[in-house]
């Protein structure tokens, strides 16, 4: 089971770049992020052509989540993050598919730091928090999967010494991404790629993508369920320099089925099955 995220920097004015990578690619599940379209503007009969079914929460130019499946009808459990403190910004959307719960999430930017933006990230990441402790309890696989707008360490961003100030790297927004990991996820891609520099983002400025100076802020965590079902990790970075691209590219996860991964973690054998 592939599973993807990818901020796409405006549904339907990138549609024809976000069909050509669903095309070459086929992801089974896809969480997308800055859909920047009302609800009614989700181009659903073209994802629907492709192959997929989609639930959505769109916003009006701005923000606006999805999830895309092509291994069966998503099944929404919940449309908003719980205790958001500004319900009319969507940015969070969770769904059951294949027998794994998808959250999919658009974290505040945050900038310009200090001000409202800034203390409305740091609201909103400590109720993801809270919200990711009520997931892990239930033991079920889960996948929180988004552009969480965090370089977690100095290895995830291009020169981190001109970023301190910044929203995406302060102390504090470190530090709460650390708490959330530590409450027992898997940073899927940094597990796979434990000391490389791999990146997911590039400005548009300044020949960024050319100069690989990029950043890390796409992430796929794990619940302790599903970690042992990794497989694989990757950035389909190539896509970034495609005509009329977002400045992210998507990113992936291969899981094993749970039959296989019971075989390789025999003591989690039970707890696989069940996903």
């Amino acid at each position: 089971m592939k599973i993807a995220t990818y901020n796409v920097n405006g549904i339907n004015g990138r549609l024809p770049v976000l069909l050509r990578w669903l095309e070459e690619r086929r992801p089974d599940v896809v969480c997308l992020q800055e859909l920047k379209a009302p609800q009614e503007k989700f181009p659903e009969s073209a994802i629907e052509a492709a192959g997929y079914e989609a639930i959505w929460l769109g916003q009006k130019s701005w923000n606006g989540v999805a999830i895309l499946s092509r291994v069966g009808t998503p099944v929404e459990t919940r449309r908003g993050l719980p205790g958001d403190p500004d319900e009319a910004q969507s940015r969070y959307i969770e769904a059951a598919v294949n027998g794994v719960l998808i959250g999919g999430l658009y974290l505040p930017n945050g900038n310009p730091r200090p001000g409202p933006k800034f203390e409305y990230k740091l609201r909103w990441f400590e109720q993801l928090i809270l919200h990711a402790a009520e997931l892990l309890a239930t033991a079920m696989p889960v996948v929180l999967a988004g552009d969480f707008n965090v370089m977690p360490t100095e290895l995830d961003v291009y020169k981190p010494e001109r970023w301190h100030d910044d929203a995406l790297f302060t102390p504090e927004v470190r530090a709460a991404f650390a708490r959330l990991v530590a409450q027992g996820w898997t940073d899927a891609l940094r597990t796979i790629h434990l000391d490389e520099t791999i990146y997911t983002f590039w400005d548009y400025f300044r020949n960024a993508y050319g100069r690989n100076a990029g950043l890390r802020i796409d992430h796929l965590l794990l619940s302790p369920t599903l970690a042992p079902r990794l497989k694989d990790a990757q950035v389909d970075a190539h896509v970034r320099g495609w005509e009329k691209t977002s400045d992210h590219a998507p990113v992936w996860i291969e899981l094993k089925s749970p039959r296989s991964a019971a075989a390789d973690q025999p003591t989690l054998a039970s707890a696989n099955h069940a996903a």
